[in-house]
């Protein structure tokens, strides 16, 4: 007796890696709130530059801040539902964190305008997470045929 065959929607490369991203951002985003993952967790501020916790003992969290990897994970798992979705999410989020890695640089990390709040080793891991998004939607792009 024949079976008939069922096919699992297949997805792009972009959307392989969009999910990998997004998934890292909703777990980044529950690490940060969970107290020895994030050193000084007594000192986690909603937000503001006077937040103390670190996440893994080297990144700058605050509420808002894990907040936002979360928000920033679930949009990418809804984009990556389509081809050119993921590929926004890649690109446009990866120009976003080179923004922010810029930013970083500027803003003077004692002031008010760092609400995030942000560090140094922040910064630097904003321009990698940029740089490689940024690529993987640029490289993992579907290629017409000929």
């Amino acid at each position: 007796m024949a079976q008939a065959a069922t096919s699992a929607p297949v997805r792009t490369a972009a959307q392989a890696a969009a999910v990998l991203v997004a998934i890292v951002f909703v777990a980044v985003g529950v690490l940060g709130f969970i107290p020895g993952v994030t050193t000084n967790y007594d000192d986690l501020l909603v937000a503001g530059h006077h937040s103390q916790a670190l996440l893994l003992g080297v990144f700058a969290v605050s509420v808002l801040h894990n907040i936002v990897h979360l928000l920033f994970g679930v949009a990418g798992l809804l984009l990556a539902r389509t081809p050119g979705g993921a590929r926004g999410f890649l690109i446009g989020g990866g120009l976003i964190y080179l923004l922010l890695w810029v930013y970083g640089l500027v803003v003077d990390k004692d002031s008010a305008l760092n609400f995030v709040p942000l560090n140094a080793a922040d910064d630097w891991l904003h321009l990698g997470l940029g740089l490689g998004m940024v690529a993987m939607g640029a490289l993992l792009a579907p290629r017409a045929v000929r």
